[in-house]
């Protein structure tokens, strides 16, 4: 009788945990949908305003880019910007484009 209780009780504790899991989940997953319809009506707006944003400053990332390490470069300037991996990649490219470091 008492493993039963023990078990029954794991089982609702389980169970709480995954429907807080899966309500949380769901609550990210609407303010990233949010945000990136903010992010896509922002720069529609700088298009049409003709605004441009430079560039950051990234001394780091042109460093590891200097010594041959992109994947770190793409790794430190999503970390430093927030950016995902393609706007990232695309950044890092740009950079190395650009010529001599």
């Amino acid at each position: 009788m008492d493993d039963e209780l023990v078990l029954l009780g794991f089982l609702v504790v389980a169970g709480a945990i995954m429907v807080g899991s899966l309500s949380a989940n769901r609550r990210h997953e609407q303010t990233t949908r949010r945000l990136n319809l903010i992010e896509r009506k922002l720069d529609a707006l700088l298009d049409n305003a003709g605004v441009t944003l430079a560039e950051p400053d990234m001394p780091e990332v042109v460093d590891l880019l200097r010594q041959g390490k992109k994947v770190k470069a793409v790794k430190t300037y999503r970390e430093r910007t927030g950016a995902g991996l393609k706007e990232a990649a695309d950044a890092v490219e740009q950079l190395s484009a650009r010529g001599p470091l």
